[in-house]
């Protein structure tokens, strides 16, 4: 499928005499980060149409490709280093020093542009070559790799795979929008504007608690004792995997609203009904039926945030993991039932009620949600991605993406929230076998004509 593959090493370049690279410097992970220490890579693909000839790819678009991402990689230069995890330090490291780089790998496919950057199901293995890899092993991880794919007379795509212990969602979108803003504004100072210049001070997380300890010790224990392999869990996408992605439009989420409201009758003085809780509780009811789930119970297992959160706030543009758990639990036959949707709009209101005692509440058990294993009867779903990172804003200079995938769902079983390619509404997606999918794009199209 691929026809032309090569690999650049890009080093951060700061042209700015106001910005100057250090030589070489070090962060040690949050308890944010170390929870996430063996998760495997977030992957997302941004396709563009690019419908040209190659010669304009190479000569034209590739160079500013390279040039702004090194001048991207100067402001998010930990990058470009890695991670360790030193016998003298009780935490892994992050490990910057100058000459470092980060590789953006070029190639050339045949697959069909349209066909990926469309609506229709497709299979999930039609992917993972627009996706390049990190060098991970038991004592060393690089933290990033791009892959910049063309699509001959067609388009071209941007593969991320970045580490989960060292970005979160909104750290890896503020690098990516950097990354598109520099491209864009190609004739302008090489300087980001301050919403998307990264905040390095880890002293702003605090932990009394000593979650970082606990953290770590979860992890030593693991195939341990003592176990400090850095080698992140290995994964599988299953059999007949394949990936859909389904819009909800502000109309379609306004007809939620409705819905539940009028079931409710008056009893949702205290309900959020946002659209994300309305979003992924409409999704999991027909994923759910769509699956024919057989567990006695389903767990949405939530990421929140915490950056505004914690006490006192730390700035949004906070570089590193910031996010933590919320549960929403439901009886798979209530979902099943008519009624599923206020059932899972009130699981959720439920765990994300839990909020006001604090982003931390609970915080001393998330990784044991993590690491250890739920019983058979409960059927667990993640919940990845976030309509706030605009996924669709990220202009390299010609044109919006076309479609914007999170790749590395399809290992993790998670359902993925997304603004909308059209900017009306949000998109939802998954992956799954073929069948259940069909299914769930029958149900999910048809669940709100009346």
């Amino acid at each position: 499928m691929v026809v032309l593959q090569e690999v650049f090493n890009v080093v951060p370049t700061s042209e700015s005499e106001e910005f100057q690279l250090p030589t070489q410097t070090s962060l040690s992970l949050t308890f944010f980060d170390i929870l996430w220490l063996r998760l495997p890579p977030v992957q997302r693909v941004f396709f563009y149409e690019f419908p040209h000839p190659t010669h304009l790819f190479f000569d034209t678009l590739l160079p500013k490709l390279k040039h702004s991402l090194s001048l991207a990689l100067a402001h998010f230069f930990p990058l470009a280093g890695h991670l360790t995890w030193p016998l003298h330090s009780q935490k892994p490291i992050i490990n910057y020093k100058s000459g470092d780089t980060v590789p953006l790998t070029v190639a050339v496919s045949e697959a069909d542009f349209n066909h990926l950057a469309g609506t229709d199901l497709y299979e999930a293995k039609e992917i993972p070559h627009l996706l390049p890899h990190l060098t991970i092993s038991h004592e060393k991880a690089t933290l990033l790799a791009l892959q910049a794919t063309l699509f001959p007379n067609s388009g071209f795509s941007i593969g991320i795979t970045s580490h989960h212990a060292v970005l979160d969602g909104k750290t890896s979108t503020s690098f990516i929008k950097s990354w598109a803003y520099l491209c864009r504004e190609s004739q302008s100072p090489t300087s980001l504007p301050p919403e998307l210049i990264p905040f390095y001070d880890r002293e702003v997380i605090k932990d009394p608690n000593h979650l970082g300890v606990k953290y770590v010790s979860d992890w030593l224990e693991q195939n341990g004792p003592n176990n400090r392999s850095l080698l992140v869990w290995d994964l599988q996408a299953p059999e007949d995997a394949t990936r859909g992605i389904f819009q909800l439009s502000r109309s379609d989420i306004e007809k939620l609203k409705q819905i539940v409201v009028s079931k409710k009758k008056g009893n949702n003085t205290n309900l959020r009904l946002s659209t994300f809780v309305l979003s992924i509780a409409y999704a999991c009811v027909f994923r759910v039926r769509a699956e024919e789930t057989k567990n006695k119970r389903v767990m949405l297992a939530l990421n929140v945030d915490c950056r505004a959160r914690l006490e006192p706030p730390i700035p949004p543009t906070y570089f590193g993991n910031c996010v933590g758990a919320r549960l929403a639990i439901a009886e798979t036959r209530e979902i099943l039932g008519e009624d599923g949707l206020i059932v899972v709009v009130d699981a959720l209101n439920d765990a994300l009620g839990s909020l006001k005692d604090g982003a931390l509440s609970g915080a001393e058990n998330w990784s044991r949600w993590l690491l250890e294993s739920f019983s058979d009867d409960v059927r667990i779903i993640g919940v990845a991605g976030s309509p706030r990172f605009e996924a669709y804003s990220n202009d390299f200079g010609w044109g919006r993406p076309k479609k914007v995938e999170m790749a590395s769902i399809d290992r993790t079983g998670a359902l993925c929230l997304s603004d909308s390619k059209n900017g009306d509404g949000v998109e939802v997606s998954f992956v799954s076998n073929k069948r259940a999918m069909e299914t769930f794009a029958y149900l999910f199209a048809n669940g709100l004509r009346s």
